[in-house]
C-alpha cells in the first residue's frame, strides 16, 4: 500500500494546468473531461484544520483524466519530468494495461509530460508509450530521451488555454489514417 505523503501533490502544477484547460474546454462545448479522483483511506487528520495529514491508496489508480472530445472518448495521464530523460517507472502496468483496453475500445489514450527542464508540454502517443513500454519490458532502455520525441507533438500554449492538447488529440487521429 503507497502512502499519500510521500508521493501526494506531485505534479500538481501541471494537474491544475489541465484542470483549468480543461474548465475552458468545457465552457467553450469542446470537450468534457474530468478528472478521475484516487480512492484513499484517511489516516491521520488534522483536528484543528480538518485536513488529512496521513492517508494510504485503497487500490491501483488506471489514469488521471477521462472523458469525451466531440464524440471522441478519452484518456490520458499527466506526469511531470525535471530532466531530459523520462522513466518508464513513471507509468505502470495497471495504467498501461487500461489505456490499451480504452484503445481497443476505439478511444484514444496518452500521456501529456511537462519537461521541466525544456519547459515543454508534450503530448505523448499510446502508440509511442507502447514502444518505450515494450522497449523497457523488453531488456531495453528503462527510459527514454527527449531527443527521440517527434517534437510536433510538443503542446503550445495558446491564448488563454493553458494546455491545449486538443490540437494534437486531432494530430494523433490523423495519423492513425494514414
Amino acid at each position: 500500500m503507497a502512502s499519500w505523503k510521500s508521493r501526494g501533490l506531485r505534479g500538481s502544477m501541471l494537474e491544475e494546468m489541465i484542470n483549468y484547460t480543461n474548465s475552458i474546454y468545457r465552457e467553450k462545448k469542446l470537450a468534457l473531461i474530468q478528472k478521475v479522483p484516487t480512492p484513499i483511506t484517511p489516516i491521520e487528520i488534522d483536528k484543528e484544520s480538518r485536513h488529512i495529514t496521513l492517508a494510504y491508496f485503497e487500490k491501483k489508480s488506471t489514469v488521471d483524466y477521462i472523458g469525451v472530445v466531440q464524440g471522441i472518448p478519452v484518456c490520458f495521464d499527466a506526469k511531470e519530468c525535471a530532466i531530459d530523460t523520462f522513466s518508464m517507472n513513471n507509468i505502470h502496468e495497471h495504467q498501461v494495461e487500461f489505456m490499451k483496453e480504452f484503445e481497443e475500445q476505439r478511444g484514444i489514450a496518452f500521456i501529456l509530460i511537462y519537461f521541466k527542464k525544456q519547459d515543454v508540454y508534450y503530448y505523448l502517443t499510446f502508440e509511442k508509450l507502447m514502444e518505450f513500454w515494450e522497449r523497457s519490458i523488453q531488456g531495453g532502455r528503462k527510459s527514454f530521451r527527449f531527443s527521440e520525441l517527434d517534437l510536433s507533438y510538443q503542446i503550445p500554449v495558446q491564448n488563454s488555454i493553458c494546455v491545449h492538447y486538443l490540437e494534437k488529440i486531432k494530430q494523433d487521429l490523423e495519423g492513425r489514417e494514414e
